[in-house]
C-alpha cells in the first residue's frame, strides 16, 4: 500500500522522539561494545611517549604505548591509538575523536573542569634549563622580565605567566633548547622528560633547579566517569602490582618520585584536581586580541611588500631576462610554490638563520629572528605567486605597443619602465589584492616559529578560559575586520579597471 508523505514524516518523528527515549550508551559500554580504546596522542612529542620505532618503520613504541596496551588488557579490550596534534588533545577528545586523551597531559587547573583526569601514572617535575656559561640564571625570579621558552598551555606555560617572564611559545620540544643554546632565549622550562632527552644531552646547557612539580593523567570526556574510574582502576592494579613503574623503568624514566603512584588514595587525586579558579573572558582579552591582530597585519603588510618587489623582478627575469637569469627566476618560482611555506618557514628560522649568524658570528637583535623569519619566509613564498601574476598582466599588454615605444628610441628597459609594467600592474592589482587577503589567512602558519599572532592567541585564549566559541567568533571578526576592506578594494579594482577596458 502507497503511504502519503505526510505519513512517512510523522512515522519518521515519531521513530526520532521513540530514539529519545532510548538510554545513551556509557562510554564504558562504548568501549566493551567495540573492544577497542581509543586513546589520542601526538607521534610528534617523540620519544619516550609515542613514537615510530626506527627498526620497524610504521610501529610506535613508547612508555605510553605499552601502558595503554596495559591499561585496555586490565580491561579487557586492546588499545588503538589516534593520531591528534597535542595541543588540540581536549578539544578533540571532547568532539568526539578518541576515547580518551594520554600523552604527557599535564593535570592544570585550565584543563581540571573541562575533562575528567584519572588518578596520575607518572610524577614530573618542571626543570629549569639555562646556557652553562649564563650563570646570571639562579632561579624563576632571576628571570623576571627575561626570555623563557615553553610549550604553550602546558604546566610550565603556567608557571612562567605567573613568574612574570617573558614566555616564548613553542609547539615542539627539540626547538626550544635549540633557541637556548643559539641566544634567542635566556632559559626554558620543561617537564623532567623533556629536559633530560632534549635538553641537557647538550653540552652547552645545564640544570638550574626543579621549579615545580606535576603529574601526567588519562583524562575522559565530562559524563562519561564510568570510563574514567575504570582506567582509574586498571592504574592502581598495574602500580600496585609494580607492572607501571616496570614500563618506566624499561624506558629510563623511573625514580623515586614515581614510588607514590603505588601508595596513590582517593584524598590525592582531589588534591591534584583542586582547580584554584581559572580565567574568564575579559576586555583584557580583547585587548591581547587586538595586540595580535597588529602582529597579523605587521607581518603581512611587511611580506607583501617583500612579495611585490621581488615578484616584480622574478616576472621580469623569466620574460625578458638573459638565460642566466630567466632559469633560476623560473627554478625560483618552482621550488617555492610545489613546496609547503609550513616547511619554508621551519627551514628559515631553525636551520637557515642560526647557520648564518654562527658563520658570521652575528648575535644582535637575536630576540627578533622570528618576526624577521616571519615577514621573510611569507615574502619569499609569495613572491613565487606574484611573480605568475605579474606575467599574466605584461603578457596582456599588446607587443605593438613595446615596438612601438622601441620605435621612439626606447631600450627595453625603459619600455618597461614606462610603457609595459605601469599597464601592466593596473590589470594585476585585483590579484594582488586577492593574494593579500590569502597572506593575511596564511600567517597564522607563523606560530610554529613562536610569533604569537591572532589565531595563536585565539588558541591560548580559548584553553586559558575552557572555551572556544567566544575567542574563535572574535578571532574571526578580527579577520573579517581586516580582510574585508580589502575585498570591497579588489572588487572596486576590477569594476574600474572593466570601465577602463570598455572605453
Amino acid at each position: 500500500m502507497r503511504r502519503s508523505p505526510a505519513f512517512l514524516g510523522l512515522a519518521l518523528i515519531a521513530a526520532l522522539l521513540a530514539s529519545c527515549d532510548e538510554p545513551s550508551e556509557s562510554g564504558l559500554e562504548r568501549v566493551r561494545r567495540t573492544g577497542v580504546l581509543r586513546w589520542g596522542g601526538d607521534v610528534q612529542g617523540g620519544e619516550p611517549y609515542v613514537f615510530e620505532d626506527p627498526a620497524r618503520p610504521g610501529t610506535l613504541i613508547g612508555f605510553e604505548v605499552e601502558l595503554a596496551d596495559a591499561i585496555a588488557r586490565e580491561m579487557g579490550v586492546r588499545a588503538q591509538f589516534v593520531q591528534n596534534d597535542w595541543s588540540n588533545l581536549v578539544p578533540s577528545l571532547e568532539r568526539g575523536s578518541f576515547d580518551v586523551a594520554m600523552n604527557g597531559l599535564e593535570v592544570t587547573p585550565s584543563r581540571a573542569d573541562s575533562v575528567l583526569f584519572t588518578r596520575p601514572y607518572f610524577v614530573f617535575a618542571a626543570q629549569l634549563v639555562a646556557r652553562a656559561e649564563d650563570t646570571s640564571v639562579t632561579d624563576l625570579e632571576s628571570l623576571r622580565g627575561r626570555r623563557v621558552g615553553t610549550l604553550a598551555s602546558s604546566f610550565s606555560w603556567d608557571m612562567l605567566n605567573a613568574a612574570g617572564v617573558e614566555v616564548v611559545a613553542y609547539e615542539g620540544v627539540e626547538e626550544p633548547y635549540a633557541d637556548l643554546e643559539g641566544g634567542r632565549l635566556d632559559a626554558v622550562l620543561l617537564d623532567d622528560i623533556i629536559a633530560s632527552r632534549y635538553g641537557l644531552v647538550r653540552p652547552s646547557l645545564r640544570l638550574v633547579e626543579d621549579s615545580g612539580e606535576g603529574f601526567y593523567a588519562v583524562a575522559a570526556r565530562q559524563g562519561e566517569g564510568d570510563l574514567r574510574d575504570a582506567i582509574d582502576q586498571a592504574i592502581a592494579r598495574l602500580a600496585a602490582s609494580g607492572e607501571l613503574r616496570r614500563i618506566l623503568s624499561r624506558w629510563e624514566i623511573d625514580h623515586e618520585r614515581q614510588g607514590r603512584l603505588a601508595t596513590w588514595t582517593e584524598d590525592d587525586t582531589r588534591a591534584m584536581l583542586r582547580v584554584h579558579g581559572h580565567a574568564h573572558f575579559s576586555l583584557h582579552h580583547v585587548w591581547l586580541f587586538l595586540q595580535g591582530a597588529i602582529v597579523t597585519l605587521l607581518v603581512s603588510a611587511s611580506a607583501m611588500v617583500l612579495a611585490i618587489g621581488l615578484g616584480l623582478l622574478l616576472a621580469l627575469a623569466r620574460m625578458y631576462g638573459p638565460r642566466g637569469l630567466a632559469v633560476p627566476a623560473t627554478f625560483y618560482v618552482e621550488l617555492f610554490r610545489g613546496t609547503p611555506v609550513l616547511l619554508q618557514l621551519y627551514l628559515l628560522y631553525f636551520g637557515i638563520m642560526p647557520s648564518v649568524r654562527h658563520a658570521l658570528g652575528w648575535h644582535a637583535g637575536i630576540e627578533s629572528d622570528a618576526l624577521v623569519a616571519a615577514v621573510v619566509g611569507l615574502g619569499l613564498n609569495y613572491a613565487a605567486y606574484e611573480a605568475e601574476i605579474y606575467r599574466a598582466g605584461i603578457q596582456a599588454i599588446p607587443p605593438g605597443q613595446m615596438e612601438a615605444a622601441k620605435v621612439l628610441g626606447m631600450g627595453t628597459m625603459l619600455a618597461l619602465r614606462r610603457v609595459v609594467v605601469p599597464q601592466a600592474f593596473r590589470i594585476a592589482l585585483p590579484g594582488v589584492t586577492n593574494d593579500f587577503i590569502a597572506l593575511l589567512k596564511d600567517s597564522s602558519l607563523v606560530s610554529v616559529i613562536t610569533v604569537v599572532e591572532l589565531t595563536k592567541r585565539m588558541t591560548i585564549t580559548a584553553i586559558d578560559v575552557r572555551s572556544w566559541l567566544l575567542p574563535g567568533l572574535l578571532c574571526a571578526a578580527f579577520y573579517m575586520a581586516m580582510s574585508y576592506p580589502l575585498s570591497r578594494l579588489s572588487q572596486h579594482l576590477e569594476q574600474k579597471l572593466a570601465r577602463q577596458e570598455s572605453r
